[in-house]
């Protein structure tokens, strides 16, 4: 009876926090028009039981993930942060589901905060996952802004995504000086009685000495569907004054687990430029019961995103690198932002891929097709045919005005291993400047995007600026149509680039903080 949360999760029925829709139309399946899955906030400014600092963003919907069900094609299950706070957090997380490829969705509320019917203040990071029998599991990390209490949470549904278990905690803190983050989730694609979280785990971040700060990944997993969880413990301790960051676990046709992150040397430093920072990866060939040293795919060289015609900043996911593995062949790939192609003048996408595990990698190329402006946050898909599909933001339909960034979202795909690639715009240009700021960071929508490969098409899942009206700063978009896209000049045929891999840019840096609650 656990798994019966319902649809009444927090005195909430789906009816009550469904967005308003426009007219559906009946493309083919798995080929839908942009569509919008968020609404009005179901939430007050003081839902939470303690008085809050900060500014809350009502309306604001940002950081979302997406997943698809691998029995059923047509299931797909999308979260996010929903009413995102200045100081880190949200009032809660979201979840919305689709029977019918996208086209229609239901809203659910799991109480991973206080918002949501949970004990925590706010939330935040969500993460799904789909394992192989259909069950899904969901991941937050849930936290109180009033004091150190925090926790990461899991939770399983049976039904596609309409109902969720109570959530499991995973490691609890309470202690000072110590911060959880960056979280995900990933259920074994080829056994469903195993699943796989992981995280950083800060420590140190109250002490003097910077010889006591600290960031080791963590892991638990289950390994009977989910009915419990191991003790979470340490996979991969980098060391004093060095953190782990973005941990994401993908699974081989092997079985062989890998799991990708940022290894950030000389943490405790605030400037990005002063740290050392490489995409790494750990292995495991035994479920995740140990784990491999480090493996450094490179050295990243990020900088930050900011407005350059005002400096104002951007946060992005300036050291969270993105993982994806081909399904058939078990080519590995990452992208991550780096601006060591334009001399640390502006930052780019960089792409490697490894085609034994993890063991060895490319030398890393820039895959952004605008290679003049700023690239931010990408993600990476790949199909069961080996496609490959990266999306990212940038700036190259901005203006001369101050007073708005246009902010554009492209999705490149390649059938040769990342050779060449072909560009389509995903949404028309947004003014980024309406978005909520994170303070410290800037304008956010988010420190990733979802995308997935269901069938023969790309899920991509994203927030977006409602240029202008600060009322309803972000909305979640989502869009799947596999050869098209949105026409950026005009209302009538799509923009399609095809171009080759882009080596070199310019532009300014921005420092930009590693701590992305």
């Amino acid at each position: 009876m656990r798994w019966l949360a319902g649809l009444l999760i927090a005195g909430l029925t789906a009816a009550q926090i469904a967005p308003e829709r426009e007219p559906v139309r009946r493309p083919s399946l798995g080929q839908i028009p942009l569509r919008r899955l968020s609404g009005t906030t179901p939430f007050s400014s003081n839902c939470n039981s303690a008085a809050m600092s900060g500014t809350v963003y009502l309306n604001a919907e940002v950081e979302p993930w997406l997943a698809v069900n691998p029995l059923n094609a047509r299931n797909l299950i999308a979260v996010w942060q929903q009413d995102r706070w200045s100081n880190g957090g949200a009032n809660a997380l979201l979840t919305a589901v689709s029977l019918d490829a996208g086209l229609s969705w239901t809203i659910v509320s799991v109480p991973f905060s206080q918002c949501s019917g949970g004990i925590y203040e706010r939330a935040t990071d969500p993460w799904v996952s789909f394992a192989p029998d259909g069950s899904a599991y969901q991941i937050g990390y849930s936290f109180n802004q009033s004091n150190a209490g925090q926790a990461m949470l899991v939770s399983r549904s049976v039904d596609g995504g309409f109902s969720w278990s109570p959530p499991v905690t995973l490691l609890h803190d309470t202690a000072p000086g110590i911060e959880d983050d960056k979280e995900s989730i990933t259920a074994d694609p080829f056994d469903a009685h195993y699943a796989y979280a992981v995280w950083d785990r800060l420590t140190g971040l109250s002490s003097p000495n910077s010889a006591n700060y600290r960031g080791p990944a963590w892991s638990a997993r289950t390994t009977d569907g989910g009915a419990s969880w191991e003790a979470a413990k340490i996979i991969f301790d980098p060391g004093s004054d060095a953190q782990t960051i973005g941990n994401h676990i993908v699974v081989l046709p092997d079985g062989t687990l890998v799991n990708g992150f940022e290894l950030v040397r000389n943490a405790s430093t605030p400037l990005l430029k002063d740290n050392g920072i490489y995409p790494a990866v750990i292995r495991s060939t035994d479920r995740g019961a140990t784990w491999s040293n480090a493996i450094l795919i490179a050295q990243a060289q990020p900088m930050g995103v900011s407005d350059v015609k005002t400096g104002v900043p951007v946060r992005t996911a300036s050291v969270l690198p993105a993982f994806a593995v081909d399904p058939g062949s078990g080519m590995l790939y990452a992208v991550w932002e780096d601006a060591q192609f334009s001399n640390l003048a502006r930052e780019g996408i960089a792409f490697a891929s490894s085609s034994d595990g993890g063991l060895t990698w490319s030398t890393p190329l820039q895959v952004n097709q605008a290679a003049n402006v700023q690239a931010f946050n990408p993600a990476i898909a790949v199909r069961a045919d080996g496609t490959i599909a990266v999306t990212y933001f940038d700036f190259r339909t901005d203006s001369d005005d101050s007073a708005t960034l246009l902010t554009s979202l492209w999705r490149i795909t390649s059938r040769d291993r990342g050779k060449t690639w072909t560009e389509v715009a995903l949404i028309k240009p947004f003014d980024l400047l309406t978005a909520p700021v994170a303070a410290g960071g800037g304008y956010f929508l988010g420190d990733y995007t979802g995308l997935a490969a269901g069938g023969d098409v790309f899920y991509s899942l994203f927030a977006a600026a409602n240029s202008g009206d600060t009322a309803n700063p972000t909305d979640i978009y989502i869009t799947s149509e596999p050869a098209a896209g949105i026409n950026t000049r005009t209302n009538g045929h799509v923009e399609v680039n095809r171009l080759r891999i882009r080596r070199r840019g310019d532009g300014p840096p921005h420092p930009s903080s590693k701590r992305r609650q």
